[in-house]
């Protein structure tokens, strides 16, 4: 096994997205013609533009309710829409997805995940394996899941929420994709199956919430399950080629963290990197949005 120092990640291909100031506990970002401000936990420095400057540029902001830190809504202006489209473009990539203002401060993509979308591509196309099979886990609106796909992965698609799965349905559609399996299931639940029945992957992709509900009322809590849900994806994970790509967003793990527990359940893969994922605003400060874990054979 062969591990990388600490690294700090960002994309560096979004054309469509921009961070344009961060501070506050607030962030201020243009997604395609549209410009939103919502609140960020971690944005606990000073905002580099005023406070008119905030008002007069966003098309849109996020209320929190009171004595909540996630649920609220959306005040909009004028020619403000509640749901538009974005691309995501590369050499490699051409990806659509659908936005929408959502009573929970989301809108349905998280740009800092560009970086990991570039890598999928890469390590599929790389594979010495036609239609490699892609497991993206906890996989929300499907960012991953269609990159997987137009690099030519078989993809299975979990999330135990039916109305994120019809909207990574969208997405798939607006890329001009199709045949991505679609599964409303516990995520623990079906990584269990498929050990049993001896199934294999060669990419998996888990974006674990701290806290979350499956289909049908079974408890996530991710300081409690991550160990033993790393340890079953080991199990479906091709022993000779493979990819892995672990996001973190609670903020209580650190990236040595993860690390432990990668290399526990991991022993005898190569070429890792880890480290912080962050976005950049326009002022240079740098935004943490998480911890990221990957690894690969080729």
């Amino acid at each position: 096994m062969s591990t990388t120092v600490i690294q700090t990640a960002t994309p560096k291909n979004w054309k469509a997205y921009q961070l344009l100031d961060s501070g506050g506990f607030e962030k201020l970002e243009k997604f395609g013609d549209y410009i939103l401000r919502r609140p960020e936990p971690q944005a606990a420095w000073d905002k580099s533009l005023s406070e008119l400057e905030w008002q007069n540029s966003a098309h849109a902001y996020f209320k929190k309710d009171k004595g909540s830190q996630e649920k609220g809504e959306w005040m909009l202006k004028k020619g403000m829409v509640e749901r538009w489209y974005m691309p995501y473009q590369t050499p490699t990539l051409n990806l659509n997805f659908k936005l929408a203002l959502s009573s929970f401060k989301h809108v349905g993509i998280f740009p800092e995940q560009a970086m990991n979308w570039d890598f999928i591509m890469e390590k599929v196309k790389k594979m010495p394996v036609k239609n490699p099979k892609v497991l993206n886990l906890f996989a929300y609106t499907g960012g991953a899941s269609i990159a997987a796909k137009q690099a030519g992965a078989d993809v299975t698609h979990v999330d135990s929420i039916k109305q994120v799965i019809s909207w990574s349905r969208d997405n798939m559609e607006a890329s001009q994709l199709d045949n991505i399996r679609w599964v409303v299931e516990d995520a623990m639940k079906f990584v269990r199956r498929e050990a049993k029945r001896g199934n294999v992957y060669q990419g998996i992709i888990l974006d674990p919430p701290a806290y979350g509900r499956g289909p049908d009322g079974e408890k996530w809590v991710l300081e409690e399950q991550i160990n033993e849900m790393l340890k079953t994806v080991a199990q479906i994970l091709d022993k000779e080629n493979y990819f892995l790509i672990l996001n973190m967003y609670s903020m209580g793990f650190s990236s040595l963290i993860v690390e432990n527990l990668v290399k526990c359940s991991f022993e005898h893969s190569k070429n890792h990197e880890f480290g912080e994922l962050y976005l950049e605003d326009s002022f240079k400060k740098k935004l943490p949005l998480g911890v990221y874990y990957r690894f690969a054979s080729i």
